[in-house]
């Protein structure tokens, strides 16, 4: 196992270590799942880690005599790109700290391991704006500070004490954690995150001390490995929209009717792989139909799809300096995201075992009728940061500046997933991401204001103050129908529906100017709700301000009209007014007959001066 001494350990055996310690993270999901409660008590922590930490598995298992830099590097990256949820980034800048520390070592002494963690606790730390302790970032720091103790007090340690002494530290830490956070005391449990980062370390402990491999459970996740693929040069000129990947797994996959399928509704196809995993590659307008055919021919994972009208756009024909780009979480009139060249990363919509791009591979319309119809709630999950560096490193290619207008961080990890992202580019052009402190329609109105000002030719500096004054002033407010789905969401719990419909109430939903979506009231009774919902918002419009509405509706087009018609008649100082579908990100929790309103002080491009610089 360990080299003789056991005093240190080469690529081979910190591999093996690992992978144990994957297992048990991966063992543990659903455990973790259900003791999510902090930031958001979403139930997705340990699916977020388990698929982050799988995205290693194929670095972590390939031949022996794997160079120790080489494989962390190697590690970091991979984990930097399968990434999901805010523990899963945290984690996956933790290992690029290590990586970056090892350099091109070939084996660890426990001085050397000292340093490299201390330095992937800094990276851990740094990779927040507002770092908060009772979570993964305390159990990390736990087991960095044990190790660099130990090494100092004693130098000729073995790794298996020093890190099963770490252990010990760490669990510590893990205890500590509901005394850090009010949140976790009240809900009587450990934060997921760091209960996800003990179990890594306690199988990395278990493989070291007496080489026992904690062994992949029944329900692994192998199927979300997606090793690299060269492809041959593609055709860039494809008449057809979207360039959608996936990976396929099965027994025996017949690659030959795979790939007949496939050339029937694209083109530029690219089939590699082998008859167990194929990686598709195929030019398509409708990505869900590529992804329809693959399920005939085993399990799916890795699913892609990049607009490549857009992507023409954006190098073809265009004055603007900058680009504009945000995730689906946003919402946006179609007009307006062809108008302007808008860019947006699809968050992920999961559905039991089936996944979905949102707004790519699943329309708004098919996503309520599934949310009606199935009973298994969806969860969703922020693009991973992989998803956003491929598009940021495609536009910094194009553009001086990019600009990324995120879902709010108090409600998602898009945010710091979109800037972990963008620090890690290596394109000419300059990433900024900017926190909306909103969603829905209020996170589409910043970003269509900041494209309409790259369209003005304002420059990317005015622009963002530009914007950044709007955040604050930018209001969002939603009228939910039904509260079922927000307690099937574990957003509400039981009892705030039971009270609702005894006392016949409808529950009003708010993004405060800190950007949290909370509950901000109720309207007594179920008669006139729209009416009385336009006079609710018009009673907090300033007066006298010339405003910008947008109003989302969950399937409800007609009340959406009303709703329209009423707020014309109650603001006198609307300067424009547009009604768009609502997307998953509330209406997740909101479910059919939602309806949203935000709103906006009136601010043209136009007002500013142009960039002529």
């Amino acid at each position: 196992m360990t080299s003789s001494d056991g005093k240190h350990i080469d690529g081979d055996v910190l591999a093996s270590a690992l992978i144990s310690g994957i297992h048990r993270v991966i063992g543990q999901q659903e455990l973790l799942n259900r003791i999510n409660v902090f930031p958001v008590a979403d139930s997705d922590t340990g699916t977020n880690l388990s698929l982050s930490l799988s995205s290693v598995l194929g670095v972590l298992q390939e031949e022996p005599g794997k160079h120790l830099g080489t494989m962390l590097a190697a590690t970091a990256d991979a984990l930097l790109d399968g990434a999901r949820g805010n523990s899963g980034a945290i984690i996956a800048q933790f290992f690029q700290g290590v990586s970056d520390s090892a350099g091109e070592i070939t084996r660890f002494t426990t001085y050397t391991f000292g340093k490299a963690v201390k330095l992937g606790s800094e990276y851990a730390h740094d990779a927040l704006s507002k770092p908060c302790e009772g979570t993964v970032l305390s159990v990390i720091t736990a087991f960095a500070e044990s190790i660099t103790h130990q090494v100092s007090a004693d130098s000729d340690a073995e790794f298996s004490a020093v890190i099963d002494q770490a252990r010990v530290k760490v669990d510590e830490a893990l205890a500590n954690t509901p005394k850090q956070l009010d949140v976790l005391r009240k809900a009587g449990v450990v934060d997921a995150g760091a209960k996800g980062f003990a179990e890594l370390v306690s199988g990395m402990s278990e493989y070291l001390r007496d080489g026992h491999m904690t062994p992949m459970p029944e329900t692994a996740l192998l199927d979300d490995i997606e090793p690299p693929v060269k492809f041959s040069a593609a055709d860039n000129t494809s008449k057809f929209r979207y360039c959608t990947e996936c990976l396929v797994i099965a027994t025996e996959i017949d690659r030959r009717k795979l790939r007949e399928a496939l050339a029937e509704i694209g083109d530029s196809l690219v089939l590699a792989g082998n008859k167990r995993k194929a990686k598709v590659h195929v030019h398509v307008d409708d990505p869900d139909a590529v992804f329809g055919i693959a399920r005939r021919f085993g399990d799916l994972s890795g699913e892609k799809a990049d607009d490549m009208h857009r992507q023409q756009h954006a190098t073809h024909g265009t004055a603007r300096t900058f680009a504009v780009i945000t995730d689906s979480g946003a919402d946006i009139c179609d007009d307006d995201m062809e108008r302007l060249d808008i860019h947006m990363v699809p968050c992920r919509i999961q559905f039991g075992n089936r996944g979905y791009l949102d707004k790519v591979s699943i329309t708004t319309e098919e996503f309520y009728r599934e949310l009606e119809s199935n009973p298994q709630h969806p969860t969703t999950s922020r693009p991973a940061p992989g998803d956003f560096r491929r598009q940021f490193q495609f536009l910094a290619s194009h553009f001086n500046d990019v600009l990324a207008i995120a879902l709010t961080s108090r409600a998602s990890g898009t945010y710091e997933g979109a800037r972990l992202a963008a620090e890690r580019s290596n394109a000419p052009g300059r990433i900024h991401v900017i926190d909306s402190l909103n969603a829905s329609m209020g996170q589409g109105q910043l970003a269509v204001l900041a494209a309409e000002c790259a369209a003005a030719g304002i420059g990317i500096d005015e622009t963002i103050r530009i914007v950044e004054e709007q955040v604050a002033k930018t209001r969002t407010f939603a009228l939910l129908k039904d509260l079922r789905y927000a307690v099937r969401g574990g957003r509400l719990p039981d009892w705030v529906k039971l009270i609702a419909d005894l006392l016949r109430v409808t529950p009003l939903v708010c993004v405060n100017p800190g950007g949290k979506i909370s509950l901000c009231g109720f309207l007594l009774g179920r008669r006139n709700r729209v009416t009385r919902f336009a006079r609710f918002v018009a009673a907090r419009i300033k007066s006298g301000e010339s405003i910008e509405i947008g109003i989302g509706h969950a399937i409800c087009a007609d009340d959406a009209s009303t709703l329209a018609a009423e707020l014309r008649q109650n603001v006198t100082t609307i300067d424009t007014l547009k009604i768009c579908e609502l997307g998953t990100g509330i209406g997740v929790h909101g479910g059919p007959g939602t309806l949203l309103v935000s709103t906006r002080p009136a601010v043209s491009a136009n007002d500013f001066p142009v960039d002529v610089n």
